[in-house]
């Protein structure tokens, strides 16, 4: 009796279908409101206030997302889709984006208008396998475009990289956000389909 009522485990094929039912509109609407604040700030006050703005705005955007997620529906920890192996991957993706402040420190003690370079292209990294488990091209596109832009942005507007920057970022997570929109209301019909079939 003990063993009938524990769950069976679902395939890697399952929890990929349950992965993929989330909207994933939480952690980009968290980013935008950020970046946001980031470049008010930076266009307000002076640099040193600008720089943690930096530091604590890009730090409380999982815990903003957290908060997000309520409304938006989703499941951001997998609370609801406990032991989800693709739900580990994508919080150990976002774990990672913390770890490269390791590099961005360094870096901004030597020069402290680096801060948004460093963190806005390592931060945006996660896109890429975010991309790969989602089997969407919007994390591509992300982590691409942001890099691309945030580097060159670095070098046209050197005295406005705490303004510049931001605003960059902040443009395409609301590019983001409207495509990872789009999908949600497309994908639902895909991961029935695809259940369907993979019984």
């Amino acid at each position: 009796m003990t063993s009938s009522s524990v769950p069976p485990r679902l395939s890697l094929d399952a929890q990929h279908a349950a992965f993929l039912e989330s909207r994933f509109l939480a952690m980009p609407i968290a980013g935008a409101i950020a970046w946001t604040a980031i470049g008010i700030a930076g266009a307000l006050l002076p640099l040193t206030f600008a720089v943690w703005a930096v530091f604590i705005g890009t730090g409380m955007i999982f815990y903003l997302g957290v908060g997000i997620s309520r409304f938006t529906g989703e499941d951001l920890l997998g609370r609801r889709r406990k032991g989800n192996y693709f739900d580990q991957l994508f919080l150990l993706a976002v774990g990672s984006a913390l770890l490269v402040y390791s590099i961005a420190i360094p870096f901004f003690l030597v020069d402290p208008t680096s801060l948004p370079l460093s963190v806005g292209v390592l931060t945006g990294l996660m896109w890429l396998p975010f991309s790969g488990l989602i089997r969407h091209w919007i994390g591509l596109f992300h982590g691409i475009t942001r890099t691309v832009l945030v580097v060159a942005a670095w070098y046209a507007f050197p005295a406005e990289r705490f303004v510049v920057i931001p605003a960059i970022i902040v443009a395409i997570y609301l590019v983001t956000i409207f495509v990872l929109a789009r999908r949600g209301s497309q994908h639902v019909p895909q991961t029935l389909r695809s259940g369907t079939a993979g019984r």
